[in-house]
């Protein structure tokens, strides 16, 4: 029983190492034998988005898509293209949702600043509320709640203990 909780917790926390599944998910086979294009590939691989898991790269995931992505990226790179010309080849093909880091533009202002204006907002209406609350004066008791309270002081006599709060004083 040990010895298989020992092992379950090893893989736990071998899935949860940092870039564990990196080595996992691009094969020897994908590799380019240059060094150098094998890394630019690498770091293509890493700001491109896996369309079938979403937040994931390409480098990081195993799904047949990702695969075929890396394969695209390195037949281009081998081909001689530029960084940005690969980009702009995947994202024609396959829309700004392929970028793991879209470009800020008119139509992804929402995206890049709307967290932002929600936490403003937010701030904003929690100072509005806090400032109204300390501005409203605390509800008194009424001139007959005042009555009935002194009332019941009258009643219980100087030694009766007072009641906490939420209680109800006792009837005798």
């Amino acid at each position: 029983m040990t010895r298989w909780i020992a092992a379950t917790l090893l893989a736990f926390l071998l899935a949860l190492a940092p870039g564990g599944t990196r080595l996992l998910a691009v094969t020897p086979d994908e590799q380019l034998a240059d060094p150098a294009q094998e890394a630019r590939a690498r770091e293509l691989g890493r700001e491109l988005r896996c369309l079938v898991c979403q937040n994931q790269s390409i480098d990081d995931s195993d799904a047949d898509l990702a695969r075929d992505l890396r394969r695209i990226v390195r037949e281009r790179i081998a081909a001689g293209d530029d960084d940005q010309a690969i980009l702009a080849y995947l994202t024609d093909r396959y829309g700004e949702f392929v970028l793991l880091r879209p470009p800020v533009t008119a139509a992804t202002w929402l995206l890049w600043f709307g967290p932002l204006a929600l936490l403003l907002a937010a701030g904003a209406t929690a100072f509005l509320w806090r400032r109204r609350s300390a501005m409203e004066p605390e509800p008194g008791l009424s001139t007959e709640e005042e009555r009935r309270l002194d009332r019941m002081l009258a009643e219980a006599g100087p030694d009766a203990p007072l009641p906490g709060p939420g209680e109800r004083p006792s009837a005798g």
